[in-house]
């Protein structure tokens, strides 16, 4: 028989949760969907229905598209750059003999930092009258308008944000490489394995727990990338950088159609789900291989 009395604690326990969900996500989500069928201009106290006719407009927005196939090329980028950065710095700082919570605590101040100072860092670093253009001009005869080109200033945005991120995964990936027993390494030595594999061979597949969510985590990133492309390229060039968070502040704050970003949001919500879905599966097969699913 189920204790009433802490059947009641349980839910006074998790009541701050709940609350906050309700207020700061379902709430806003519904609010959200119903002005996404409407024409609401964020100002006017009235706003009419107008169906489907924000999703249809979106779809075929160059705006719209350009946010849809930029995450994916910012996967491309950021996932393979975090993930080999952060695996080397967990498997650096696993090897220190001591002062190992410094050095992770070193690495995970980023993590903290403001994306606005950050960004803006860059962006003095990379003007034109900054020193290390210059140096560039002058002395290697080269002149890059590094957020000026649709590559280049995607892969200025993805390093910010894989510098941000590369210590909170190293975190991850350092309790898990602590939590290898020692005796497998100890038995493939017996058995003639030789160094060079134990890392392929040993290592990544029982750290398949800890990578699993840091990838998990660095694709839903690309999809909640906004601040460091709204400071240092706006969108541009051309749609280069254009997320989805910038196309829905674009439309919401600059053009005033909030009903329309609502829409926009929506599709940005479904979108991220099916790709997170999928690439869910396609890690969990890679876990079955090694036995871990």
């Amino acid at each position: 028989m189920i204790d009433k009395h802490n059947n009641r604690l349980g839910w006074l326990f998790t009541s701050p949760y709940l609350v906050f969900s309700t207020v700061f996500f379902l709430g806003p989500l519904i609010w959200s969907l119903y002005l996404s069928f409407t024409n609401w201009d964020l100002i006017s106290p009235t706003y009419d229905f107008v169906g489907f006719k924000n999703f249809t407009k979106a779809l075929g927005t160059p705006g719209v598209q350009a946010a849809f196939w930029v995450t994916y090329k910012f996967m491309i980028v950021f996932v393979p750059l975090v993930t080999i950065l952060s695996l080397l710095v967990a498997v650096v700082v696993k090897g220190l003999p001591k002062f190992k919570s410094v050095f992770l605590i070193g690495f995970f101040l980023p993590y903290l930092s403001s994306g606005v100072v950050a960004s803006l860092i860059v962006k003095g670093f990379l003007s034109h009258t900054s020193p290390v253009q210059t140096f560039l001009r002058e002395r290697l005869g080269l002149d890059i308008d590094w957020l000026g080109g649709s590559f280049s200033a995607l892969f200025v945005v993805a390093l910010i944000i894989a510098w941000k991120f590369t210590g909170y995964y190293a975190l991850i990936l350092t309790s898990g490489l602590e939590s290898i027993d020692q005796e497998v390494y100890e038995a493939a030595a017996i058995d003639g394995v030789k160094d060079s594999q134990k890392f392929w061979k040993i290592t990544l597949p029982l750290l398949y727990p800890a990578i699993y969510t840091t990838l998990i985590l660095s694709f839903g990133a690309t999809f909640g990338i906004f601040t460091e492309v709204y400071q240092l390229t706006g969108g541009g060039p051309n749609y280069a950088t254009n997320t989805w968070q910038m196309e829905i502040y674009s439309q919401a704050f600059k053009n005033l159609q909030a009903g329309y970003a609502s829409a926009i949001a929506i599709l940005a919500a479904v979108v991220t789900f099916v790709s997170i879905f999928v690439i869910r599966k396609l890690l969990e097969m890679w876990g079955k291989r090694n036995g871990w699913v």
